[in-house]
């Protein structure tokens, strides 16, 4: 049976703002040995599957600085310490980055990005009934364009690579499943 490592020490080796990062010293309950690690500390984000009353699911289009490219992505954010759960943060993104707001949010899914190193989680909220009520509220480093894409649509542009986001891509898994069982 697998155990969790009892942690022997702990020591913040960076902060660069939007993630710290952590060297941990810890003992593998199976061989007795130390081992360092390194974890990476962030906030929890949200994803927004977001549809108009009419079906037609809404879309960003921003840069990403990561991959140097243009991405077709569904709405989301991080969780800013004053956000008491995924589902006000999620209607707050979707408002902020569209102009859209919808029905009470539902949450419908919940990952760990990438366990081995990360310690948050990604929460996937759906909305619905969305109409544009508001104007948008770009953080200083987002430039974003919203698309409306019928839901039919969606699939295609998963498997011709034009939404290739890992996250947002568990979050349209998210949504089938919500969906179809």
């Amino acid at each position: 049976m697998i155990k969790p490592w009892p942690l022997k020490h702990r020591k913040q080796v960076g902060d660069f703002r939007i993630f710290t990062i952590h060297q941990e010293q810890k003992t593998s309950p199976r061989t007795g040995q130390e081992h360092d690690f390194f974890v990476i500390n962030t906030r929890n984000w949200v994803n927004v599957i977001a549809l108009t009353t009419d079906r037609r699911m809404i879309l960003v289009e921003q840069y990403r600085h990561g991959t140097d490219s243009v991405d077709l992505e569904i709405p989301g954010g991080v969780m800013d310490h004053s956000d008491d759960s995924p589902l006000l943060t999620g209607a707050r993104e979707l408002r902020e980055e569209t102009g859209y707001s919808g029905d009470a949010p539902r949450l419908i899914g919940e990952i760990r990005p990438n366990p081995a190193i990360m310690n948050n989680r990604c929460y996937t909220v759906l909305i619905e009934n969305c109409t544009l009520q508001h104007a948008t509220q770009f953080d200083p480093g987002e430039d974003i364009a919203t698309h409306l894409i019928p839901m039919e649509e969606i699939p295609r542009l998963v498997t011709e690579g034009r939404i290739n986001h890992a996250l947002v891509v568990v979050a349209l898994y998210h949504f089938h499943l919500a969906r179809n069982g």
